[in-house]
């Protein structure tokens, strides 16, 4: 296990991390401590719990926003695959026609060669 030290509204937090993560458990900490001299240079000092509660809303908004943009995506995809297999079977029924008609119509070419090889040996 990693420690790494966190500065959130000029407080330094030691937090543990797995190794390896060091860098990504800063630069966590330093988005985190974005939203909250946000905040503070919009409200000014209005206390280090209130500061810190806003920023964890404001990312939980962001959050629930990026997760219904995910589900649209995911609703979207699956219309998709879904439109995706409905051309597959549609093209599969197509590909079936076509080759039954050009069946037909090499069966109609081989009666007309061979009632033209008959009329000639006549």
């Amino acid at each position: 296990m990693s420690e790494v030290n966190i500065e959130i509204n000029g407080r330094k937090y030691r937090m543990a991390c797995e190794d390896g993560q060091e860098q990504h458990l800063l630069s966590l900490g330093r988005r985190f401590n974005e939203f909250v001299d946000g905040f503070k240079d919009d409200f000014g000092e209005i206390g280090d719990n209130r500061l810190t509660v806003m920023a964890g809303i404001a990312i939980m908004d962001s959050l629930v926003e990026t997760e219904k943009t995910l589900q649209d995506l995911h609703e979207k995809y699956a219309t998709l695959i879904e439109s995706g297999s409905d051309l597959s079977s549609k093209n599969e029924i197509l590909e079936e026609d076509f080759a039954k008609r050009m069946s037909e119509v090499a069966e109609k070419i081989e009666l007309v060669a061979n009632a033209l090889e008959n009329t000639s040996h006549k």
